[in-house]
């Protein structure tokens, strides 16, 4: 594991080298008309492709990321709310919280080629690109669905807290992380027995969770008390508590620049987070009511993408 944790810094450190230098205050570049109330947003780094889960559309929006313009519009479960895209197979999960299923779309065609049966109100989704296995955070089930990704099959249905929200993969570790919301806590899973190892308290109420594979750190949106919890995967345990915006829902790490996105809900702002010192260095205004699961980076061009729940529109940050 030790050999992987040094590609992936390796391979961060050669994408940083090329990269144009981050800006002190990153700014909305663009905001992108998509479909009816947007929650989820993922971005696939190697195709610039971002898709976004229309809750009341039933729909994705296929974005390039190349020309900020949506490309195609594709039916999918009812209420989807999160979306995750795996950049090696080129495959899209997206979780249908009124269908208790997961969408699966082929990134190459833009067609769902299977839809899978999962838990109660399935809120959050990722996808470990390391062993093409998928994992579902059920909200209402209190579980995770476990899906191979060759066969679409849920291979394991995991007992986590209270009304798990989001879900996040270290593809280095094994490791995956679910934050339940009612429980103020984040099950830890160990990726290769599907049982989990530990039970972190956190802030009230977290709802978003993103892991850094680089450093093995791990940050928690804290809803009710407008915090991030900072973890150390190595131990397990919080290392920092950060405030941020009113109602931080969706965050999301950028392994490359060290950078971490916080959308909060109720101020409509993104907060800028240093991962090496642990400050906030910026907050930036974006459209109405970013929600859960709502922020996505994409390491390679260093832009970052933020829903727009109530204004039907995507912020388009650009971190250079």
């Amino acid at each position: 594991m030790r050999t992987w944790r040094v590609s992936f810094a390796v391979a961060a450190a050669a994408v940083a080298a090329f990269a144009v230098p981050a800006s002190a205050a990153p700014v909305v570049t663009a905001t992108i008309p998509v479909g009816s109330e947007p929650f989820g947003v993922a971005a696939d780094p190697v195709t610039n492709t971002v898709y976004v889960a229309n809750t009341a559309g039933g729909t994705v929006s296929v974005i390039d990321g190349r020309t900020d313009t949506v490309t195609a519009t594709i039916p999918v479960g009812s209420a989807p709310e999160a979306v995750a895209a795996d950049p090696v197979t080129n495959t899209v999960y997206v979780a249908n919280t009124a269908g208790g299923t997961v969408s699966v779309i082929d990134g190459r065609t833009d067609a769902v080629t299977a839809t899978i049966p999962v838990g109660t109100a399935p809120d959050g989704v990722t996808a470990d690109r390391v062993t093409n296995t998928v994992y579902v955070a059920n909200a209402n089930s209190g579980t995770v669905s476990v899906i191979d990704g060759r066969t679409d099959a849920v291979t394991a249905t995991i007992p986590v807290g209270s009304s798990p929200e989001a879900v996040a993969a270290d593809p280095v570790t094994r490791t995956v992380y679910v934050a339940n919301t009612f429980s103020s806590t984040v099950s830890v899973i160990d990726g290769r027995t599907d049982t989990v190892t530990a039970t972190i308290p956190v802030g009230t109420a977290p709802d978003g969770v993103a892991a850094d594979p680089v450093t093995d750190t791990v940050y928690v949106t804290n809803l009710g008390n407008g915090t991030v919890s900072v973890i150390d995967g190595r131990t397990g345990t919080v290392t920092a508590t950060i405030p941020v915006g009113g109602g931080p829902v969706g965050v999301a790490a950028d392994p490359v620049t060290r950078t971490v996105y916080v959308a909060n809900a109720f101020s409509s702002t993104v907060s800028v987070i240093d991962g090496r010192t642990g400050m906030v260095t910026a907050t930036i205004p974006v459209g109405g009511s970013p929600f859960t699961d709502t922020v996505a980076a994409d390491p390679v061009t260093n832009t970052v993408y933020v829903t727009d729940f109530n204004s039907n529109s995507v912020s388009v940050i650009s971190g250079r």
